[in-house]
């Protein structure tokens, strides 16, 4: 997985806390495709965590993810209504309407 500087700028900022923990990127069972992503605060890795670094932000896929986001971009995308990260996943099959879900 690779990391625009716009997505490593805003993992920057989420990291700058007073307890700075690890940011770990995976896939839930969710929506009318299937998996969604999902993003979550950790205090360490897991044991098979793969670990994803870029300008000195670190961020962990969750081994279980692996295949289902691996060759993925992640960035983050601001516009008038909000403000988000979005993953480019060239192993999509099948996207829900709405783009919340995916299915590989």
């Amino acid at each position: 997985m690779s990391v625009t500087p716009a997505a490593t700028a805003q993992l920057r900022h989420l990291l700058a806390q007073p307890e700075p923990k690890l940011i770990r990127v995976g896939v839930r069972n969710r929506g009318c495709s299937g998996l969604a992503y999902h993003l979550e605060y950790v205090e360490k890795p897991g044991a098979f965590d793969e670990a994803v670094e870029q300008d000195g932000v670190k961020v962990l896929i969750d081994s279980k993810a692996l295949f289902s986001i691996i060759g993925s971009e992640m960035d983050w995308v601001e516009d008038k209504l909000n403000q988000r990260f979005v993953f480019r996943n060239p192993n999509i099959k099948e996207q829900c309407g709405c783009g919340e879900s995916f299915m590989v």
